[in-house]
């Protein structure tokens, strides 16, 4: 990255890569973490994590994998767009099963179900992480369901954590999933970040990425908040573009209007001006990079 040298940054902070080693313990995202692991230790089936767009909810998800204690034996699904049969297969391969691929749906069950028996007999726990689990079919969400029947006379042989969007909590509010519903037995909702919580943010991934002093201006921080909506990823988009433009002047601090010029030239955020059409500012954007590449290109033939 063009700026890296430029803020003496060792790596790029604002990645839309989830990267657990720039997870910053939010309020939001800690009390979260503590309410999966809680529920996961206790036994419990249905767990889910819903969240606007950006909130975090991928990076949570990798955090708690990252951390599953020995015991846990984890299945993870990030495209969750199956039917009930590529569930069962996905489930199956996740879990370490060879097995072939002529049997049929029922056998396939029989054959999980005598694994998580075995994992359950080695005081090990058989988790199923779902991503983006808003897109899941409806008979796929019923085959889930079934799935948590398996149990032993002392605990469920499998527990399913489900991290989606609102549109989760709007199909699973329908009657057709009553019976799912009444099994989700804790369920978080994550929030966009205050004023505070985006200033230590920013703050912290930028010391994160190797520089201890401060490189956006309380007002370039205000704004963040203001155009982004506390959420995550539109700060990452917004801060990233900030930089760019600083660099592009050959500024070392991001200013208010850097993240003016930035929100212009960035979808879904939170416009109060409107100074210049978006098309000027995108162009406006391109130009100054190409600048700063060519600036910084002549810089390095002189030394």
């Amino acid at each position: 990255m063009l700026y890296l040298r430029h803020f003496g940054l060792q790596q790029t902070p604002f990645s839309l890569t989830p990267n657990t080693a720039f997870y910053i313990d939010l309020p939001q995202h800690h009390e979260a973490l503590e309410v999966l692991t809680t529920a996961l230790n206790v036994g419990e089936g249905f767990i889910k994590v819903t969240g606007e767009v950006g909130t975090g909810k991928t990076m949570l998800c990798r955090k708690l994998m990252n951390e599953a204690p020995d015991d846990w034996v984890i299945a993870y699904i990030p495209d969750p767009y199956l039917s009930p049969l590529e569930l069962r297969w996905a489930l199956a391969c996740e879990l370490g099963l060879k097995q072939s691929d002529t049997i049929d749906s029922q056998q396939l069950v029989q054959l999980i179900q005598r694994h998580l028996v075995v994992l359950a007999g080695q005081e090990k726990r058989a988790v199923l992480i779902i991503d983006e689990a808003q897109a899941l079919p409806d008979e796929t969400l019923e085959a889930l369901r079934l799935l948590t029947n398996l149990e032993t006379e002392q605990r469920k042989l499998l527990q399913v954590v489900l991290f989606g969007q609102p549109e989760l909590d709007t199909r699973l509010a329908s009657y057709k999933f009553r019976q799912l519903r009444q099994r989700v037995s804790f369920s978080y909702l994550l929030r966009g970040m205050s004023y505070y919580e985006v200033q230590a943010y920013v703050n912290a991934r930028v010391d994160i990425a190797g520089v201890r002093q401060p490189l956006f201006s309380p007002g370039a921080l205000k704004a963040i908040w203001k155009y982004s909506r506390g959420i995550p990823r539109l700060v990452n988009v917004l801060s990233h573009k900030g930089l760019m433009l600083a660099f592009g002047e050959n500024k070392l601090q991001v200013d208010a209007k850097h993240l003016r010029y930035a929100a212009k030239d960035t979808e879904d955020v939170y416009e109060t001006i409107s100074a210049l059409h978006p098309i000027v500012i995108g162009l406006l954007v391109s130009l100054l990079v190409i600048a700063a590449a060519a600036a910084w290109h002549f810089r390095g033939l002189w030394l």
